[in-house]
C-alpha cells in the first residue's frame, strides 16, 4: 500500500478553519454599518415585468428609477429623524442610502415603464420589447 503525503493538506485544514471561524462568529453590526437590502418581488407575465418593492415611509420624490437595456434600478434615501439627542433602545428602522439593481431575462420597452407609490409600496411595471414577447405559432394541417 502506497501513502502519498500532500504539503497542502495541513494548510487547507488551516484554511477551512479560518473560514469557519470567521463565518460562524456573530457580531451585530451598528445602525450605520448596516447594508441595506431592498426588499421586491419581480413577476413575469407575457406582456411585462412587475416589480414591487417595500419602500415604508418614502415619498415619490425620495425614489430614482433607471431602466437600461435588462437592468432596473431603484435609488434613494431613508432619512433618519431630525432629533439626535434622543438616546435608542433599539434601532432598527433603515436609515441611509440605498441601491438595488434587478436583472430581467428579456428585452424591455423602457419608455413606456410606469413607477407608482401607495402606502410604503412602489409598483413598477414594464413592458416587454416587442420581439421578448411570446408569439402564437398557428399551426396548419394539410
Amino acid at each position: 500500500m502506497t501513502f502519498y503525503i500532500s504539503p497542502y493538506r495541513r494548510m487547507n485544514a488551516m484554511r477551512h478553519a479560518m473560514h469557519h471561524l470567521f463565518n460562524d462568529t456573530y457580531v451585530d453590526p451598528t445602525p450605520n454599518e448596516r447594508e441595506m437590502l431592498l426588499a421586491v418581488d419581480v413577476k413575469s407575465g407575457d406582456e411585462a415585468y412587475d416589480i414591487t418593492a417595500l419602500v415604508p415611509g418614502l415619498a415619490a420624490e425620495d425614489l430614482d428609477i433607471e431602466v437600461l437595456n435588462d437592468t432596473v434600478t431603484i435609488r434613494g434615501e431613508f432619512k433618519s429623524p431630525a432629533d439626535e439627542q434622543v438616546k435608542y433602545l433599539v434601532s432598527e428602522l433603515p436609515t441611509g442610502r440605498f441601491s438595488r439593481v434587478i436583472s430581467l431575462p428579456s428585452g424591455t420597452d423602457a419608455s413606456q415603464v410606469e413607477a407608482i407609490i401607495k402606502d410604503g409600496v412602489l409598483s413598477l411595471h414594464i413592458p416587454k420589447a416587442e420581439q421578448a414577447r411570446p408569439k402564437a405559432i398557428k399551426v396548419k394541417s394539410n
